[in-house]
C-alpha cells in the first residue's frame, strides 16, 4: 500500500511553514531550521489546493480568532510518542504544562525525560502544541524550532505578545 505525499510552503508570523500531508491528511507542519525536520525529497509534490483547511485553521490562530484546530492529522511515531503527541493536544491555549506534569497524565511519573524526547520530535508543530510545555521550574526549554519562536508563540497565547 503507497501513500501520496504532498507538500505546500505558507507564510506566518514565526517564518514560513511546510505544510505535509500524507493521502491528503495532515501528517507534518516543519518551521525552517526546524530540528528533526525531515528531507525536502521525502515531503513529495509541491500542492497549493490540498491544504485549504489546514491553511484557513492557522490564518484563524495566527489572527486571534481561533485557539483550536479540528483538522484531521495523521501521526506517525510509536505508540509512545503518538500517547505524548495526544496529551499535548489537551493542553489549553495559552496555558503550559511541564514534561514531568505530562509524564503524570500518561501514568509515568518517572518517564519525563522520555516526554521530552517524544515533544522534540512531534511532527505537526503549533497544532500539536509542543511549545506549551516547560520545564520543571517554568523555563524554556528546548524547542525543534528555537527558543525564540516558542518564546513568541507562549507570548501570542498569553496576550502578551508584541508584533
Amino acid at each position: 500500500m503507497s501513500s501520496t505525499k504532498q507538500h505546500t510552503v505558507i507564510d506566518s508570523p514565526y517564518g514560513a511553514l511546510t505544510l505535509v500531508a500524507d493521502d491528503g491528511v495532515l501528517c507534518g507542519l516543519y518551521m525552517t531550521d526546524q530540528r528533526h525536520r525531515p528531507a525536502e525529497e521525502t515531503f513529495g509534490a509541491r500542492a497549493e489546493t490540498a491544504f485549504a483547511a489546514a491553511e484557513e485553521e492557522l490564518e484563524a490562530y495566527f489572527a486571534g480568532e481561533s485557539e483550536e484546530f479540528t483538522l484531521q492529522l495523521s501521526l506517525h511515531g510509536t505508540p509512545f510518542q503518538r500517547s505524548v503527541w495526544e496529551q499535548l493536544r489537551k493542553i489549553p491555549y495559552g496555558e503550559t504544562r511541564t514534561y514531568g506534569e505530562l509524564a503524570d497524565a500518561l501514568g509515568s511519573p518517572t518517564a519525563s525525560r522520555a516526554v521530552g524526547l517524544a515533544n522534540g520530535r512531534n511532527p505537526i508543530g503549533i497544532i500539536v502544541p509542543c511549545h506549551r510545555v516547560v520545564g520543571a521550574n517554568g523555563s524554556l526549554t528546548g524547542y525543534g524550532g528555537g527558543l525564540d519562536r516558542k518564546q513568541r508563540l507562549l507570548d501570542f497565547e498569553s496576550g502578551t505578545a508584541l508584533f
